[in-house]
């Protein structure tokens, strides 16, 4: 028998500590996000199934929890992921001519974990921009993801970029499937050589020799100029390999402190980008904190085809684990009693932003949990704080 007290696997409660310093995070990172003018949306945690998964391929399809909604009988989904909600938001709700600049935070809920010690529930932070189709919203979305990285006190971040465009280009013309392009996709992630070898007997030898080229393309700047050499020259991957040019330099003007490199093989998402797309890695992870990128056929089931780009923080319980900058909280500490001028004094203090805790009779020993720094003493006839 199943102890009561036992959650599923991969699924995890958060503790007072932790959940402390990941609601300053998201508190942090939307007025970051409202200070370039994003508004905030709430987005539900149900939708129909086939409003959830438009424009974003099988990959999303595989890690979203699906059911029968008991009160119309169609398949409902759990969202793995905002963005497509808030395209719907911005195509019919809000339904603007202009530019539309969103922001959202919530839980998600995942199939499967990303990884060996990967949670199914992460918690979602993402800014989206709608209505502008030059690098200006590209240049504007990772400003944001950068700022709000170095609000949080992310340590020596890495921006890692490449583009869907190169793949696109390559296999433009070519009589293959997309079941067939979305398993080169994944073994080109997946650096597999083998893989990508098998998968392309059969293709165009240029286009052979591209792929395999992409392999080797991850590095400084100097891929860009290698790109340039290894792979035809056509229209979208020179576009692609331009941007990307632009945009590092770009991000070394406006914040030298970020390390820039590129992964012109790192093409997860695939089927859900149509542009440039990035992520942020903190040091010493292998693994993405942010992720972002162009992606302007997110709309299109909506019936408003708008150009789009965002990013998203992948999980903020994992990003509140790499940051520096969500400290303890300091409390003030106070002793109970109904003295009026102590209760007077505390609701003071908390009225100016102060945490209070007053410890009850008999638990004036305790207070774990809490970090504090000064406590409420009677000084003659009046109560001030005072720093321990």
């Amino acid at each position: 028998m199943v102890s009561a007290w036992l959650l599923p696997e991969h699924i995890a409660d958060v503790l007072p500590a932790q959940a402390r310093q990941v609601e300053r995070m998201r508190r942090t990172l939307l007025d970051v996000a409202g200070g370039y003018g994003y508004e905030l949306v709430i987005p539900p945690l149900l939708e129909h199934l086939e409003s959830l998964l438009s424009g974003t391929g099988r990959e999303l399809d595989l890690r979203t929890f699906k059911l029968v909604d008991q009160l119309s009988g169609r398949t409902v989904g759990m969202r793995a992921d905002s963005t497509p909600q808030v395209a719907r938001i911005d195509a019919h709700l809000l339904n603007r001519d202009g530019v539309t600049r969103l922001c959202y935070c919530g839980p998600l809920l995942h199939t499967l974990p990303s990884g060996l010690h990967g949670t199914r529930e992460p918690l979602q932070f993402g800014a989206e921009i709608f209505g502008h189709s030059g690098l200006e919203a590209d240049l504007e979305i990772i400003d944001l993801a950068l700022d709000c990285a170095k609000s949080v006190g992310l340590r020596a971040p890495t921006l890692d970029m490449s583009d869907a465009r190169i793949v696109s280009g390559l296999m433009a013309g070519v009589p293959v499937d997309a079941a067939h392009i979305h398993a080169l996709v994944d073994a080109l992630a997946a650096k597999d050589l083998a893989l990508v070898s098998d998968l392309s007997q059969g293709l165009p030898s240029e286009i052979r020799v591209a792929l395999h080229a992409l392999l080797r393309l991850y590095g400084d700047d100097e891929v860009l100029a290698l790109a340039e050499n290894m792979l035809p020259k056509r229209p979208l991957i020179t576009a692609a390999l331009r941007d990307l040019r632009l945009l590092a330099s770009h991000v070394r003007e406006a914040y030298p402190e970020v390390r820039v490199g590129y992964d012109l093989a790192d093409l997860g998402g695939y089927a859900y980008y149509s542009g440039a797309r990035f992520a942020v890695y903190a040091a010493g992870s292998c693994d993405a904190l942010v992720r972002g990128g162009r992606y302007d056929e997110v709309g299109a089931v909506f019936g408003r085809n708008r150009p789009a780009v965002g990013f998203s923080v992948v999980d903020l319980k994992e990003l509140a684990e790499r940051a520096t900058a969500c400290l303890p909280v300091p409390v003030i500490r106070a002793p109970w009693s109904e003295d009026p001028a102590l209760r007077s004094a505390i609701r003071h203090l908390r009225q100016q932003g102060e945490s209070v805790v007053c410890l009850l009779p008999g638990h004036e020993a305790e207070g774990q949990g809490f970090d504090f720094d000064r406590e409420l003493v009677l000084a003659g006839s009046q109560w001030t704080v005072r720093t321990l």
